[in-house]
């Protein structure tokens, strides 16, 4: 681990479409946000929608007739991998807080394990949009020469003191639920109140305020909860909707790790403090950098900040800062403005 610490063997779950070819030479490597599984698309195995259904298939921006799509499951995430929630063999019990502290690079060594396993010396593209975007570019500084192809979705060389902020309070929320236990509750349990304020705040920042004007203005429920402090506009109804739809799938240990892995990323780090050095040991041929005017989580222009450092001779560089209207999540929900921006790039390569 890059703290210092080890684990003793890992789990990494992953889920792959399209064929390999073979050379080995149309892999294409998914990194996922922080919250999401494995399962970006559905497919014979597991028919269900997966959260990246519109990119990845046939005749999509991932072209599985084409590409051979791997995407993984983070470390230290609670989806199959291994995580706070997993059991330490050498204790036979959950790892909870004894988990190593957690490091984006981990997350995108633990996913190279994964690409050596299955044969692939030379990734054609690796991609993640927010944390899977640090990911991605973690990836490209650690395995320089392993990559041809870098794609950057809302995410940044490192998180501002604005989204750290953020993250220590939903981390706060989390902890400070009696229910947290100092993370000592059993597998199941936990700080449910916590979880559920913690995701409210997520999802504000998530978004956008042009959207949620235009969407739900002020709008009141149907059936008010009765309380005086309760439920009355939509928009809260829409907070409570999601809150509880993530309470009790997701592990709050392993948000706690995964959120604060997001704060400690600064790619500046592998190049002595200073990012232009870092950035010269990225060796991809074509990098594509996509942002979004309405997200205040990683604002457009830490966006143009990567694609002025990704600039390079003899490397093409595309950089779409796009109107998207529903901020950090734009890429999860306006697919009208991320298809053609994906679809022609990967059909470029």
């Amino acid at each position: 681990m890059r703290c210092g610490s080890e684990l003793p063997q890992i789990d990494i779950a992953y889920e792959t479409w399209g064929t390999l070819d073979h050379e080995r030479s149309n892999a294409v490597l998914l990194f996922t946000g922080l919250s999401p599984s494995a399962h970006a698309a559905s497919s014979a195995a597991d028919p269900s929608p997966g959260w990246w259904e519109d990119m990845v298939g046939p005749g999509k921006p991932f072209d599985t007739d084409r590409w051979f799509v791997i995407c993984v499951n983070s470390l230290g995430s609670c989806f199959g991998s291994t995580g706070p929630a997993s059991i330490d063999p050498r204790a036979q019990t959950p790892y909870r807080l004894r988990f190593p502290v957690l490091a984006i690079e981990d997350i995108a060594a633990a996913a190279h394990e994964v690409i050596l396993a299955l044969g692939i010396e030379r990734l054609a593209a690796v991609s993640g949009s927010s944390m899977g975007g640090m990911d991605a570019l973690a990836y490209a500084l650690l395995f320089p020469g392993r990559v041809r192809a870098l794609v950057q979705v809302s995410c940044a060389v490192h998180s501002l003191p604005f989204a750290i902020a953020l993250r220590s309070l939903q981390r706060e929320m989390i902890r400070s639920d009696p229910e947290w236990q100092r993370g000592e509750y059993a597998p199941g349990q936990g700080p449910i109140r916590g979880m559920r304020l913690a995701r409210k705040l997520g999802m504000i920042t998530y978004r956008s305020a042009a959207e949620w004007r235009d969407r739900f203005g002020r709008e009141r429920v149907n059936q008010p909860s009765g309380d005086a402090f309760g439920i009355n506009f939509e928009i809260e109804s829409y907070l409570e909707a999601h809150a509880l739809k993530f309470v009790g799938g997701y592990d709050a240990n392993c948000y706690l790790y995964m959120s604060r892995a997001m704060d400690l990323f600064d790619a500046a780090a592998h190049g002595g403090g200073i990012l232009e050095k870092a950035f010269a040991r990225i060796d991809v041929n074509d990098a594509l950098v996509i942002g979004v005017e309405t997200d205040f989580l990683f604002p457009v222009d830490q966006q143009r900040e990567l694609s002025r450092l990704l600039d390079a001779p003899g490397r093409r560089v595309e950089f779409h800062p796009l109107a998207s209207i529903q901020g950090h999540d734009s890429f999860l929900v306006d697919m009208d403005r991320f298809r053609p921006v994906l679809g022609e790039f990967f059909a470029s390569l």
